[in-house]
């Protein structure tokens, strides 16, 4: 079986932790949306889902590849996968952690992705150091020795799950997702997985990034995205009258995995349920 089946897990006190389900009807986005009142409650769901795709990934296949983004977005669940009780299951020991994308400045930098990580995730988790996979964003050949970290890390898997488990996605007002930005020649790469680019409009403009080839082939890709700041690119996505030249989300299509969104009311045009 391809695909782990989603599951309910136990915590140690025995209680059952399933999927939450979203409160609110989400405008009609590729694959599946979730969405919830409050970032909070987002955050509810998309935990749950981490933890049930890392537990089952796990059981099925030996270990769980997860590849973050950085940014101020998803810091409030990876403060909820440390401190919440019902993701204590999430099988870090087991875990390769690997970085969507990275800003080239030192690790000690504010703007670092692999510094806000290691500080909240690494540092407080028992993931093995060998199963951490930091971008060397300083070395002028960074993406390919990061491409080939990665290939040596899945080639161990059965042929055919040599790919990422869950890659957690997030997106900016102008619809760049990862350092995948608008108008950019790395968005028609079809063979490389990690590409380094130069992005006028970002800052630091130069970056090292994991392209489509690699996130499209991942299992399920989570898209999180909050902030009535985005609502715009959201209606802009649903209308797809925009190419991905213009609208780099729009490229994320994972080819034999899972699309999720996991969107706030602020975010989007969301209602209430009938």
């Amino acid at each position: 079986m391809d695909q782990p089946p989603p599951e309910s897990r136990r915590t140690g006190n025995s209680r059952p932790y399933e999927l939450a389900e979203p409160s609110l009807v989400g405008p009609p986005l590729p694959g599946e949306v979730f969405v919830a009142e409050t970032v909070d409650k987002v955050i509810d769901l998309l935990a749950a889902e981490l933890v049930v795709q890392a537990v089952a990934c796990q059981r099925q296949f030996g270990d769980f590849e997860l590849a973050l983004s950085g940014g101020s977005t998803p810091q409030p669940l990876y403060d909820r996968l440390m401190y919440d009780p019902d993701c204590r299951q999430l099988p870090w020991r087991r875990t390769h952690l690997w970085l969507v994308d990275e800003r080239c400045v030192p690790p000690e930098d504010e703007r670092s992705n692999f510094r806000l990580i290691d500080e909240t995730i690494v540092a407080h988790s028992d993931i093995p150091p060998e199963q951490v996979h930091p971008i060397p964003a300083l070395s002028e050949t960074a993406d390919v020795e990061y491409e080939a970290e990665l290939r040596k890390v899945l080639e161990w898997r059965q042929r055919g799950q040599d790919r990422l488990d869950f890659v957690l996605l997030g997106m900016g007002a102008d619809g760049h997702t990862a350092s995948l930005f608008p108008h950019h020649d790395v968005l028609c790469e079809r063979g490389r997985l990690v590409r380094c680019v130069e992005a006028a409009s970002a800052e630091p403009p130069r970056r090292v990034t994991m392209t489509f080839p690699l996130i499209n082939a991942a299992r399920v890709v989570a898209v999180l995205v909050t902030g009535a700041a985005k609502a715009a690119t959201i209606r802009r996505i649903v209308q797809g009258s925009e190419s991905i030249d213009e609208l780099p989300i729009m490229g994320i299509r994972p080819g034999r995995g899972q699309l999720k969104w996991f969107l706030d009311a602020a975010a989007c045009d969301a209602i209430e349920p009938p």
